[in-house]
């Protein structure tokens, strides 16, 4: 089985990045690939970019990343409650090419932050609207105080009941 996991952030410090390596060690007898999506970094979406370039080629090796996976597992950052700018410009890319972007694959969502919300505002978001994307969306899980509950040093949860949620979660 391929897992095709990111941190739907491009901050090389994220939080989100953290957890989304941290979660897919958790994950045995799978072929897994975490993406960075400073690696797909493009001009920003509009329909008069979309007329004069065309869809730009990382926006299709994206896209054929999820379609060559078996499943995915993202986790999400939060920037003013809703996505970050680098996931939505890259999401509505991909978009273009099909709007089903999550091409019916098995979907786990995580979501961290350093607040007592732990990004919940934008995973209700994703969850809400992953399905519409053609996602078959299994589960998600909001991890609260980041800073509180993970252990930055070892590189895991440090919270028992965070880590058995994170667990069942997978």
């Amino acid at each position: 089985m391929k897992l095709l996991a990111f941190a739907a952030s491009n901050s090389r410090k994220s939080i989100n990045g953290q957890l989304i390596r941290y979660a897919t060690s958790l994950i045995s007898n799978v072929e897994s690939e975490i993406l960075d999506l400073n690696d797909y970094e493009m001009p920003l979406f509009s329909v008069d970019r979309e007329n004069e370039l065309g869809i730009p080629e990382l926006a299709h090796r994206f896209y054929n990343k999820i379609g060559a996976a078996d499943a995915l597992l993202i986790s999400h950052a939060e920037h003013n409650g809703s996505y970050t700018v680098a996931f939505k410009n890259l999401f509505d890319w991909a978009s273009r090419i099909n709007g089903k972007v999550y091409q019916g694959k098995p979907l786990v969502l995580l979501a961290t932050s350093p607040g007592a919300r732990g990004a919940s505002g934008v995973l209700a978001t994703a969850v809400n609207s992953a399905p519409r994307f053609g996602a078959d969306l299994k589960a998600s899980l909001s991890i609260p105080d980041f800073y509180k509950n993970f252990d930055t040093a070892s590189g895991a949860i440090s919270n028992p009941a965070i880590q058995t949620q994170l667990e069942e979660t997978l």
